[in-house]
């Protein structure tokens, strides 16, 4: 349901619906090359029903052909939410006219009043400038084609390329600092916004892909190659230091905070610690900080989420852990023998390497 969307959501939910390969966007393309224009609301409930005038009700199966034949007729087409049906057809459409717009045609300043009073996603093709504009969150987002969006694509990729590449630099050396016992705030703090970084690119390409349709198969297997395993890794490292802030935050409420922060102000490592709960200062960056040892515990082979979070709970932090013999490890519970040894030495293997990347 549209209520149950956020804006951001509802938005991609509509760019998949009008996505090159689908047969909304056939039909667009349609109309396009007919040289006529159009106006179609994606949904259907009471409300739309009280603002429509006129017209045909038709409840037949939506096709590509059947929205070019009625984009012919003057007035407005109505959906179902799904896009499976068409409803109604040359209706006239009688919004509040209250509703602030700052459109100029009279085909446009409609749809963005529809849009707004319904809630739902209104289409909008354009006779004479040749364009298909959405209305959709309060928002007017104008589609472009497939070469253009997989031009601005293929920047992003680039650009999350190197950004993921610097990230793998201080992770491995963010593990190095963490064996050593050597870890600071401005350590954490760079490894945070680097994820946060990374995420941030990684969405604006998520979003192409939603818009490319069918076009952007390629581009969605390179993007799931890059950033494999960078989510999970974000929330191991919060995890790991959320202790250390001695502030009352959960870890969802330090996530939405960093993904609030203004592109701009995320190379201020100072307010990345803050949004951290780090405890502020002169030197606040310098300060000494420990792990509780989540992230280096899931590299380990086979180890259950379950028995991490046992043997966090029971050794405190990293630097226990890895001083803890097999007959400590064994008196946490699910920690046989055999468990044991694994752990034992997987933690070693991690330590090795890792000192290895840094010094080498």
């Amino acid at each position: 349901m549209v209520a149950e969307r956020t804006p951001e959501e509802l938005l991609r939910y509509t760019l998949a619906a009008v996505a090159p390969g689908t047969t909304l966007r056939d039909g667009l393309e349609r109309i396009l090359r007919g040289r006529t224009g159009a106006l179609i609301v994606l949904g259907h409930d009471p409300l739309v029903e009280t603002i429509c005038t006129g017209g045909f009700h038709l409840n037949v199966g939506f096709s590509a052909t059947r929205l070019r034949e009625l984009a012919k007729m003057d007035g407005a087409i109505v959906t179902d939410q799904d896009v499976t049906h068409i409803l109604r057809a040359a209706v006239q459409l009688v919004p509040d006219p209250t509703i602030q717009t700052d459109e100029s045609g009279t085909r446009h300043r409609t749809a963005e009043r529809v849009a707004k009073q319904t809630g739902y996603p209104v289409v909008s093709v354009s006779q004479s400038m040749r364009i298909i504009a959405l209305y959709v969150a309060g928002r007017r987002y104008v589609l472009e084609g497939s070469d253009a969006i997989l031009g601005k694509a293929n920047q992003a990729l680039a650009t999350l390329e190197r950004y993921k590449a610097r990230l793998d630099e201080v992770t491995s050396t963010l593990s190095a600092l963490e064996i050593e016992d050597l870890v600071t705030v401005r350590d954490v703090s760079i490894v945070i916004q680097r994820l946060e970084m990374v995420r941030r690119i990684s969405d604006e390409i998520q979003h192409y892909v939603v818009e490319l349709g069918t076009d952007g198969r390629l581009l969605s297997l390179q993007l799931d190659e890059l950033i494999g395993g960078v989510g999970p890794d974000r929330d191991l490292v919060i995890r790991d230091y959320l202790d250390a802030t001695r502030r009352e935050r959960s870890m969802p409420e330090v996530v939405t905070a960093l993904a609030e922060i203004p592109s701009n102000d995320l190379v201020d490592l100072g307010l990345v610690a803050r949004v951290l709960g780090f405890v502020q200062g002169g030197d606040a960056l310098d300060a000494s900080v420990s792990p509780k040892g989540y992230r280096l515990l899931t590299k380990v082979p086979r180890l259950p989420g379950t028995i991490v979070e046992r043997l966090v709970d029971h050794f405190g932090d990293l630097q226990k852990l890895l001083a803890a013999n097999l007959d400590d490890l064994m008196l946490v519970e699910g920690v046989g023998d055999q468990r044991a040894r694994a752990v034992r030495e997987g933690l070693s293997r991690l330590a090795e390497s890792s000192i290895l990347e840094r010094y080498i």
